[in-house]
């Protein structure tokens, strides 16, 4: 009987070991966050574009840079290039770069190699070389690269080794490592598109994105989402992270109550009305941190009255600044007075705004004959970190011009095709635009919106003045700060004199995110970025 018993025991213990082996333990389910995205990004080739949509959807989950920003602050570390020097008279930069890292796999390319110096030249001589093959497939229009000066910065892009890359430069240039570390710098593969030019698809090239960075795109339905799986073999390490999902919802009510419904876990931009609510919601953890940014109407200073600068200081004069911060931001920013915020360093702090002098106005521009005067002024489709509602913004502004004989019509257009038709240097209107920082640097802001270089790009007032040119120019060659501080203080004296913006506000950005999301952090530069976010 025990032999028997023991017989039994010995089968049941096999047949539930071969269960095991046929059944195994179910594995633990795949962490998957969704952001609710504010809008379509314009593709997914950052050099190609200027929006932070396009930013948020391509260079800061698929690429890398040869250096990046610390996640959450303004510091400056090591990426594709491991380390770097810069020669005595600031005009040679050395990258040595990182070894061993590795393209993304996707159904249409398996490279052949690890990233190395070829990747680096390709990714900035497509921008720089005006023969190159790549240099105007899908529009090439290089707006930050061009804005920025690059094209009589850059003396030459040399491969010294596989694993060494030297920039040489007409002159020094004290931004030029924080530049590096932004989103047109981002690094692609020379190998993906050598293979999509010869299959005569490179603009496949530009749709298709293939990166080194901590997630691969694996699909994108226009206007509704965009799905992405981490990189698994990610050079610093797999995210924790195993998909990544942007929910297309342009409407900030709706991603409100997808937020809390738990169908998404992290939204930009919410509506000022609805922060009473967050805060008070046990499911929502509702951060927020003062903007590096600044929101503002661009003049097209090209186009008759606008290039009298006095017809544009009366217009601004002729604006309730107060007004728009309660109604539009609902107290959640303060009144912008110069073109670069007060987080910034040089910022002018003696600087007095324009005041809010509807009377004054009426006689600036009668002195200046301007009567019956017809302007368009241009909303934003989108909200912003530094303009929630531009529609809202563009109705008070009509209601203010009306008040000094101004009659306003307000435009607008899809999102990527106003950045695009606002870039025009004989464009009708004034835009409603703005700005976050890219760098934390004040020549993002002077040179890059302002300089003469970026007229018909990202300088929306189509704005050249040399006495201010001729100050941003000189601040970007100086090494010391202090040397450069006063130099942006003087620039903004011009700038404030001349008026080519109205400057708005500056705002408080708040970013809600659900309770299970772990070590999400708020991006300085207004980005949005999930390497190192988990859920529990």
């Amino acid at each position: 009987m025990k032999k028997l018993l023991a017989l039994v025991l010995i089968i049941a213990l096999a047949a539930s070991f071969l269960a095991c082996e046929k059944d195994p333990m179910p594995e633990v389910a795949e962490k998957t966050l969704v952001y609710c995205s504010e809008g379509s990004p314009e593709g997914f080739t950052p050099s190609l574009y200027t929006g932070g949509t396009t930013f948020d959807a391509s260079s800061r989950q698929v690429f890398n840079k040869l250096v990046e920003f610390e996640r959450g602050s303004t510091k400056i570390v090591p990426a594709l290039a491991e380390s770097w020097n810069v020669s005595n008279n600031g005009t040679v930069y050395t990258f040595n770069l990182r070894k061993g890292v590795k393209f993304h796999t996707t159904n249409t390319f398996t490279p052949s190699r690890d990233f190395n110096a070829d990747d680096v030249i390709f990714s900035f001589m497509r921008q720089y070389d005006k023969d190159h093959a790549y240099h105007k497939i899908s529009g090439g229009a290089y707006v930050y690269f061009n804005s920025m000066s690059m094209p009589d910065l850059l003396k030459s892009i040399e491969k010294i080794d596989d694993y060494t890359v030297k920039f040489s430069l007409n002159r020094p240039e004290a931004p030029m490592i924080a530049n590096l570390a932004m989103d047109f710098a981002s690094i692609h593969s020379a190998e993906y598109a050598d293979k999509m030019m010869k299959a005569g698809t490179p603009d496949t090239f530009d749709q298709s994105p293939v990166g080194t960075g901590p997630f691969q795109l694996v699909s994108y339905q226009k206007d509704a989402v965009i799905r992405y799986k981490a990189n698994p073999n990610y050079w610093a390490g797999k995210a924790p992270l195993d998909n990544l999902v942007f929910s297309i919802t342009p409407d900030p009510s709706v991603r409100y109550q997808k937020l809390k419904a738990g169908e998404c876990h992290v939204m930009p931009y919410p509506n000022p009305a609805d922060l009473a609510s967050m805060r008070n919601d046990a499911d929502i953890n509702l951060l927020q941190k003062e903007g590096l940014n600044v929101g503002y109407l661009a003049f097209n200073t090209r186009i008759p009255p606008f290039n009298n600068s006095k017809v544009r200081k009366a217009l601004s004069m002729a604006i309730n600044k107060e007004a728009i911060l309660q109604s539009v931001f609902q107290g959640a920013g303060k009144v912008a007075i110069n073109p670069i915020p007060p987080t910034i360093w040089s910022y002018n702090e003696a600087i007095q705004d324009d005041p809010y002098d509807p009377e004054a106005a009426k006689k600036m521009l009668a002195a200046e004959g301007i009567k019956n005067l017809k302007a368009k002024v241009w909303a934003m489709p989108v909200q912003r970190p530094y303009n929630p509602n531009a529609r809202r913004m563009a109705e008070l502004i009509q209601a203010d011009w009306k008040a000094v004989g101004v009659d306003i019509e307000i435009v607008s257009y899809e999102w990527g095709e106003y950045l695009k038709r606002s870039r025009d240097k004989d464009r009708d209107g004034a835009v409603l635009l703005g700005w976050t920082g890219d760098n934390g640097d004040p020549d993002n802001f002077l040179a890059v919106l302002l300089g003469c270089d970026a007229v018909g790009g990202s300088n929306r007032a189509q704005w050249c003045h040399q006495p201010f040119e001729k100050l941003i120019q000189e601040a970007k060659v100086v090494s010391d700060a202090n040397a450069r501080t006063k130099l942006y203080e003087q620039a903004q004296v011009i700038f404030k004199e001349q008026t080519p913006w109205v400057t708005i506000a500056h705002s408080v950005v708040f970013e809600p995110v659900r309770k299970e999301v772990v070590d999400y952090r708020i991006d300085p530069f207004g980005g949005h970025l999930f390497y190192g976010v988990d859920l529990k």
